[in-house]
């Protein structure tokens, strides 16, 4: 049986992978945050995922079937880097890294997948429940 064809699975196991890409974004941006000129980067929102919106940002598309796909740098389809668009503050060197920013969305985004994957579990074990019976 496959489980992410029963929605609630679906669901948990997109949003698991969302985060899991916002997570690599916002390490990256700690990374570099010394890096002069670095652009703060985030991902596009949740919803946009799951609307499939996969145009917004940037990124080659295939316009033949004989073209070679190219190598995403986000492992899921729908999700892509864009530059930060509450990245307000520049430092001297023309970073906008800012780490209390990062710091926070580090933590929501940590806390977040916990839940996530917690409903993913409970989801199963009531799935388990109501086809053994214990």
């Amino acid at each position: 049986m496959n489980l992410s064809n029963i929605s609630i699975f679906g669901l948990a196991s997109d949003r698991m992978t969302w985060l899991a890409a916002r997570q690599k974004v916002t390490s990256e941006n700690v990374a570099n945050a010394g890096t002069p000129k670095f652009q703060s980067r985030d991902v596009t929102s949740f919803a946009a995922m799951i609307d499939g919106n996969r145009t917004t940002g940037s990124g080659l598309v295939a316009t033949d079937p004989r073209h070679i796909p190219g190598l995403s740098t986000t492992s899921a389809a729908g999700i892509r880097e864009m530059d930060d668009p509450t990245a307000i503050h520049t430092s001297i060197n023309g970073n906008t890294v800012n780490l209390e920013e990062q710091t926070i969305r580090a933590a929501e985004t940590s806390d977040q997948y916990r839940m996530a994957a917690q409903l993913y579990r409970k989801s199963y074990d009531l799935l388990t429940m109501a086809l053994t019976g214990r």
